[in-house]
């Protein structure tokens, strides 16, 4: 019977940690704060990283662990080979300054042909075979020990530095490796092949990496102080090996995905190339969403949510091709659960938020698909009518920008029908709107000035770690341990003892001074910064008087007023986390937060704007457990029993196995893994008040709040301008809004009497019917898309100006016909523009089913058209373009 592929994991990892391994759980698919390099983890050595370059101490210097990897540059290439995934699963074991070449070789081959039951005769390795630039010989050590534990000289191969070295760049950490390879037989190839060559017959299964040398500058080595040994064993690749399967679609892992598929579509694997294909695309597709959505990402479009969703409507596109209905998506995912849950809990406890977002998602992009699908087919005729080679920049990204297409989907199904697509075109338009984006966002860049770095160089010449005292105290008796003055006047300080809490979750670093013990010299705080992956910590202060110096004896200050309203801004935070999570649902997770003295943002995961009842309905139970005077409480404890009390974690974090959990009244409604500093009861916040509900991205909303004073004032100040209000308008403060109704009916009898008199040629127009016929969509969006008679067709702008008024945030797009042609109006709200929304795009899908076309700005534009008979045919056109750029 062959070994299952958890049967696989666990024989790899008992047998390095009964060789003094250390097993590490899998880190998340979103990569850690200090590894902004890549935006997810791609390989088992990436959340090791820190250990390896020394900015972090491991917690053992022998690891092993089996971690789940994603790789976004195969999510083409998924369907169309044996072998290709993007989420995957790889073994290692690594040693840091502690064991080298001759003991992994052993373990190698020792768990190969023992634990794995291969056949020693079977089994070929590669080794480095020398490179003149590196000045380098083979790696004779390798074969040698090779040769030692069993393997005959004419099965060592070796191989060129493109094949059998390893640097994660062009300089820095470098060397060797050696290169497993599994024998399928004369029945796979000929007598002539080798491992690493274009052949089937020879399975690589595992890469033994000698890290023993540093490259700086290019091609100069020098060896490294520790050597290190990384390995990567692909759990999946290998279990294709030992299951005698040809695909990694037909293990243990992947087959009842496939099975799964052909009960949902009637087809069978295998019957033709595009049914296998697609069934492929699924399997793999709906296990790395599943897994993403687990670790905290979702749908949008940037970043890591970008390659969720384009994994997700790659997946729909392929599913509803194939012939399977509507709601797939969450049967795959539960099936993922059922499979790979035991090894994974993770997608178990995240069940419902997986379940959520595969749901909208698919309900989305379904309708996007339809329309996009129908267009490209009519560019797909045309070109072939014309003789093309294939689809024009612009309408790519017509497709893309109007209708939400993606771009990968259009060059898949380009190529279907031997067209190929304008990519350089669609990426100058794509640099182009990029370029107005920024123009108008107006955002402010990093200052760059390296003092981080600086910081780093700092800590990690001193010969000890800040203690940081700031859980327990303000102001500390502590010594200056080292110093480096800054050419603009500041001073970096690296302080024994610290009780300055430095940035970090969130909070901001704490101000506060630094006074010499004998009173001759004076330092401002300006910030605190964490270094050493936030074990350590540096100090940047601006003296005011005298100067400090190594060796001095200071009082370190916190500002306390600033501290305070921090941390109860902080666990304020904690609670609208909890209240969120109770009245939306679990899908709701932290998605970034800030917690200043003046105020608190939090950014959270969900698909629309938060209703007033809903919004409302927070605020009150948030201010409720203010009332209530909960204790707060930070705990030390392992990070297994904060996970099983219920924990929530802070999504692209990274936790040791001892972690600090923070805990409000008994923590049945708020437990958080949490290094910041907190009030110790809810009663002293005071005042919960949220200010802002807004979109901060894609799928996340923003709330901004205030508590304690500041949310005194600011109520105070709303009820100074209720006065006033209410003394203009000569009532009662309760009476305004009733009296602010009267006056705006008023205001409006007088302007359609004007427009009226005005002789505009519209007073006959029914407005209100318009209004009423309206569509609602998400996030408070509203869409009018009419045919209207018009006398004059100048007066378009002004009945999409008095519909505007009574819609709030709308798209509205407007015809008429006059003296034989055909014109056009379209007004966007800005707050729908920023969901993708644009006049200009609008307006021009409509002109040209018309025969003509116009523009004009993102939030206002015109048109016009040879044909009138075609102007109902426009409207629905740009009623769908708008509904299109609305699902995102």
């Amino acid at each position: 019977m062959p070994m299952t592929s958890d049967e696989i994991r666990e024989t790899f990892l008992s047998f390095f940690q009964q060789r003094e391994h250390l097993r590490l759980q899998s880190a998340p698919l979103v990569p850690t704060a200090h590894d902004p390099s890549v935006l997810l983890t791609t390989a088992g050595m990436h959340p090791l990283k820190p250990y390896f370059q020394g900015v972090e101490q491991p917690p053992a210097t022998r690891l092993t662990s089996c971690q789940k990897c994603f790789r976004a540059t195969d999510i083409e290439n998924v369907g169309n080979t044996l072998r290709h995934l993007t989420c995957f699963e790889m073994l290692g074991n690594f040693s840091i300054g502690d064991y080298f070449k001759e003991e992994v070789i052993a373990f190698a081959w020792e768990l190969s042909t023992q634990g794995f039951g291969l056949d020693p005769e079977r089994i070929w390795v590669t080794v480095f075979g020398g490179d003149e630039e590196l000045g380098l010989g083979a790696d004779e050590e390798a074969i040698e020990l090779w040769q030692k534990v069993g393997v005959p000289r004419e099965r060592i191969v070796e191989c060129s530095r493109e094949d059998n070295f390893w640097q994660a760049g062009p300089t820095g950490p470098c060397g060797p490796c050696s290169e497993l390879y599994l024998d399928r037989g004369l029945d796979f190839g000929a007598p002539d092949d080798l491992p690493a060559g274009e052949n089937e017959r020879f399975l690589e299964f595992w890469n033994l990496v000698f890290m023993q040398y540093d490259q700086n500058p290019v091609n100069t080595l020098a060896p490294l102080p520790s050597k290190n040994i990384d390995t990567g064993l692909g759990l999946n690749r290998f279990a294709a090996m030992l299951q005698g399967k040809e695909s990694v679609f037909e293990t243990d892992q992947f087959w009842p995905l496939i099975e799964l598929g052909q009960e949902l579509s009637g087809r069978s694997y295998g019957q033709d190339e595009a049914t296998t294909r697609a069934l492929r695309i699924l399997a793999d597709h709906s296990r790395a969403m599943t897994f993403l959505v687990a670790d905290g990402v979702v749908p949008s479009n940037e970043d890591r949510g970008y390659i969720l969703r384009r994994v997700m409507r790659r997946a729909i596109q392929h599913g509803r091709r194939i012939g399977i209905e509507p709601g797939f998506l969450p049967k795959f995912a539960a099936r993922v659960e059922q499979i790979m849950g035991a090894a994974y809990p993770e997608i178990v406890e995240h069940s419902d938020a997986i379940r959520k977002w595969l749901v909208a998602e698919e309900e989305s992009f379904g309708r996007t698909l339809e329309q996009g699908t129908k267009l490209l087919d009519e560019l797909i005729a045309q070109a072939k009518r014309e003789g093309e080679e294939g689809l024009g920049a612009e309408d790519v990204f017509r497709l893309h920008d109007t209708y939400g297409f993606p771009i990968d989907i259009t060059r898949e199904i380009a190529a279907e029908h031997d067209l190929g697509v304008d990519e350089p075109g669609f990426e100058q338009l794509m640099d182009q709107q990029r370029a107005r984006a920024r123009a108008g966002a107006g955002g402010k860049g990093a200052t760059g000035d390296g003092l981080r770095e600086r910081a780093q160089e700092l800590a990690g010449g001193a010969a000890f770690q800040s203690e940081f005292t700031g859980y327990a105290t303000t102001a500390q008796e502590t010594t200056v341990g080292a110093l480096e003055a800054e050419d603009d006047g500041r001073v970096l300080v690296k302080l024994v003892e610290s009780p300055f809490y430095a940035a970090g979750g969130g909070q901001v670093s704490d101000s506060g001074w630094v006074e010499c013990a004998d009173g001759d010299c004076r330092a401002e705080v300006l910030d605190v910064l964490r270094v050493a992956g936030g074990a350590d910590q540096v100090v940047v202060v601006r003296p005011e008087r005298g100067a400090l110096k190594p060796g001095e004896h200071v009082h370190a200050v916190v500002d306390r007023q600033a501290r305070h309203a921090t941390e109860a801004n902080h666990t304020a935070t904690h609670l609208l986390h909890a209240a969120l999570r109770r009245r939306l649902g679990g899908h709701v997770r932290q998605a970034g937060s800030a917690v200043q003295p003046d105020k608190l943002r939090f950014d959270f995961t969900h698909g629309q704007a938060l209703s007033p009842d809903e919004l409302r309905d927070v605020e009150d139970e948030v201010n409720e457990w203010v009332l209530a005077n909960f204790p707060v409480r930070a705990l030390t404890t392992t990070l297994d029993e904060a996970k099983r009390l219920g924990a929530m974690a802070l999504f692209g974090e990274k936790y040791g196995d001892v972690v600090r959990m923070v805990e409000v009244g008994d923590g049945s409604f708020s437990r958080e893994l949490c290094g910041g500093t907190h009030v110790r009861s809810t009663a002293e916040i005071g005042l919960f008040r949220v200010t802002a509900e807004t979109s901060s991205a894609a799928n996340v909303r923003r709330i901004e709040a205030i508590t304690g004073p500041a949310a005194v004032r600011l109520l105070r100040e709303h009820d100074g301008a209720l006065r006033d209000a209410a003394t203009a308008l000569r009532a009662t403060p309760e009476q305004v809004p009733a009296e602010v109704d009267k006056l705006r009916v008023r205001v409006k009898e007088l302007e359609k009497a004007a427009k009226q008199g005005a002789g505009a040629g519209n007073g006959a127009l029914d407005v209100d019917a318009l209004v009423a016929g309206a569509t609602e969509h998400g996030g408070g969006a509203r869409v009018v898309a009419a045919a209207i008679e018009l006398p004059d067709p100048k007066a378009l702008p002004d009945v999409a100006d008095r519909l505007k008024g009574k819609l709030g945030d709308a798209a509205i797009v407007l015809g008429t016909v006059s003296d034989g042609r055909v014109h056009l109006v379209a007004s966007v709200a800005p707050a729908l523009v920023e969901r993708g929304v644009k006049a200009g795009a609008i307006v021009k899908v409509a002109a040209e089913v018309t025969g003509g076309g116009g523009g004009g700005r993102d939030t206002m534009a015109r048109a016009g058209g040879r044909d009138p008979e075609k102007l109902s045919e426009a409207i629905d056109a740009a009623r769908t373009a708008i509904e299109a750029a609305l699902q995102g």
